[in-house]
């Protein structure tokens, strides 16, 4: 795995998130309102929706197509909904935010 650098924690509002684009897909990296930093693949198993463009809530964000619920933690969906994203390794040293890839990192967004 390597690790990438990818902005700092102030680049995402609090209870918001930002996309990466890698070569293993599109990446959504959340803030909680409590600055912590997850990330999981940007596309819900439902119906593909943006991740990344929906609302985030404790530790865990609304799909903005259906309202499916996912853990930023496991990536699971939550309460009656079944299906799961990936979750991505993410470090944040001195403010900075990484992520641990399998290749290079492509561009972010």
């Amino acid at each position: 795995m390597n690790w990438h650098e990818i902005g700092i924690i102030e680049d995402i509002p609090a209870r918001g998130a930002r996309c990466v684009t890698t070569p293993q897909g599109r990446i959504g990296v959340f803030r909680t309102a409590e600055n912590e930093i997850y990330a999981i693949e940007d596309h819900c198993p439902h119906r593909g929706g943006p991740l990344s463009q929906g609302i985030v809530h404790g530790a865990s964000v609304t799909c903005p197509l259906h309202n499916w619920v996912f853990s930023l933690e496991t990536g699971k969906a939550l309460g009656a909904d079944e299906g799961a994203v990936k979750t991505i390794p993410v470090r944040v040293i001195d403010g900075c935010i990484l992520l641990g890839l399998e290749s290079t990192l492509m561009a972010a967004e």
